[in-house]
């Protein structure tokens, strides 16, 4: 807050606009809207001065233009290898180098010479065009290669990758160039919405699967993929993707959505409970929430900007909404899952979901048909199988709208990969039928959903079951 101190530049400062009175409405430096909702510019009135925050005001912005602010990430890398750490996941780690004019002045700020962009509906415009994959992205990750891993054995790099394209990946993940090992990348999980992700739509199964080709065909040569449909912003892939309506179609998505994202050619995340199928939190009242971004955009869209009913919103926020992945983990049947002790002194600070006493790790462990002993089958398959982990991958029959079906190659070796993204029995499709032409015995089954001699006859007839998915040996 002091501009004499030392740190005084470690953020990004900038003053109101010109003709405005500091920390009044529209004083703010550019019309840029954090991702969590209001101004992405916080007053500061002791400096007299704005300061950027993309997220949370208890976020700003590092200026990673400063050299001591890197030299100081650096350090603090250091010291937690030091300690023995194995690697870093690194949080938005695209959007550290900002596009600024010859000047230094950033778009939409007083005199810049870039042009800010249009004003969405809730009134402010997206940083994201102008701080994703800046111009200094590969120069900053390769300087923190050198200064934090070189020299060093046996690390692991994952940044969360907003705005990078497949292409990129394939550039920033390449050992050559000397970046990061793999990305998160975000095309997959933000298509299948209206405009926002509070206005979900169906998943459009030929799109999601050339996004999914896209990220993969990138990296066949170079670079590597990392393999998710889950994390802590994403809602339950089972509920999101699969159907929670019945048990039986619970577990059937699970194992299907699981075998389905596991035999691409990548690194698999598992996020937890999604190895027991955990579902949507199905919150009915705004205070069940507790994520800024949620509450936050039900303010901003519902109360202020009124682009959006309170109906609409709360279905939205049901079924898109971060907290849905941050329930508290459902180990046991308990009071509290056995998140914590159950007893009213230790209640969660969030709901626990209410189908904890069904779906939870001690009912799991020891049932050879639950969601967990078939991701533990899906994990010992990728470390026991060459073609898995490193079989080329083929994307067929790309315009069918229930199944996804690839093949992945390794030599002489090729496997056929089928899954029926619904709850309804439907035909296999062409491509797919071409390469088991010759029929399928139990003993190609590599790995199926339901029981090998029950997919076996599916083939046969040239149909899948709902929910059915099977690896097979060609």
């Amino acid at each position: 807050k002091d501009k004499d101190d030392p740190h005084a530049d470690w953020y990004w400062w900038r003053p109101a606009r010109p003709g405005h009175e500091p920390g009044t409405p529209g004083a703010e430096p550019n019309q840029w809207g954090s991702y969590f909702g209001g101004s992405a510019w916080e007053y500061c009135p002791e400096r007299g001065e704005y300061y950027l925050h993309q997220f949370s005001k208890k976020q700003p912005d590092l200026n990673w233009e400063n050299p001591a602010v890197r030299r100081a990430v650096y350090d603090m890398m250091n010291w937690w290898f030091d300690r023995g750490i194995d690697g870093f996941r690194m949080d938005v780690i695209t959007l550290i180098s900002k596009r600024t004019d010859a000047n230094g002045r950033l778009p939409g700020e007083a005199g810049s010479e870039l042009q800010d962009l249009p004003v969405g509906e809730e009134g402010y415009s997206s940083p994201n065009p102008f701080c994703a994959d800046g111009p200094r992205q590969d120069e900053f990750l390769a300087e923190m290669r050198r200064e934090v891993f070189d020299g060093r054995d046996g690390f692991l790099t994952v940044g969360e990758a907003p705005g990078i394209t497949a292409e990129r990946n394939e550039h920033i993940t390449n050992p050559a160039n000397g970046e990061l090992d793999m990305l998160f990348l975000f095309d997959h999980v933000d298509f299948d919405c209206d405009g926002v992700k509070w206005k979900p739509l169906p998943l459009d199964l030929p799109g999601f699967k050339r996004i999914m080709a896209g990220y993969q065909t990138a990296v066949e040569n170079v670079g590597w993929a990392s393999l998710f449909t889950g994390n802590h912003d994403q809602p339950r892939v089972v509920s999101r993707w699969g159907d929670d309506s019945s048990e039986e179609s619970r577990v059937r998505s699970a194992k299907a959505l699981g075998l389905m994202l596991h035999m691409h050619r990548g690194t698999p995340y598992v996020y937890q409970g999604e190895e027991l199928g955990m579902t949507n939190a199905h919150f009915t009242s705004l205070d069940q929430y507790r994520d800024l971004e949620s509450l936050n955009a039900y303010r901003q869209r519902v109360e202020e900007a009124k682009v959006q009913s309170p109906e609409s919103m709360m279905a939205g926020i049901a079924a898109r909404g971060r907290d849905n992945s941050r329930t508290p983990m459902q180990w046991d049947g308990s009071a509290y899952a056995g998140f914590t002790a159950p007893d009213a002194a230790t209640e969660p600070w969030i709901s626990v979901n209410p189908n904890h006493a069904e779906i939870n790790a001690a009912g799991e462990f020891d049932d050879p048909d639950s969601v967990y002993a078939f991701y533990k089958k899906l994990i010992a398959l990728r470390h026991n199988s060459s073609i898995v982990a490193a079989g080329e991958w083929r994307l067929i029959d790309a315009d069918d709208a229930h199944v996804y079906a690839f093949t992945r190659t390794l030599g002489n070796e090729r496997l056929l990969v089928v899954v029926n993204l619904s709850g309804r029995t439907v035909d296999l499709p062409r491509e797919s039928t071409e390469l088991i032409a010759g029929g399928v015995t139990e003993p190609d089954i590599i790995l199926s959903t339901y029981d090998a001699p029950h997919t076996v006859v599916s083939l046969a007839n040239r149909e899948l079951d709902p929910w059915e998915a099977a690896a097979v040996q060609l």
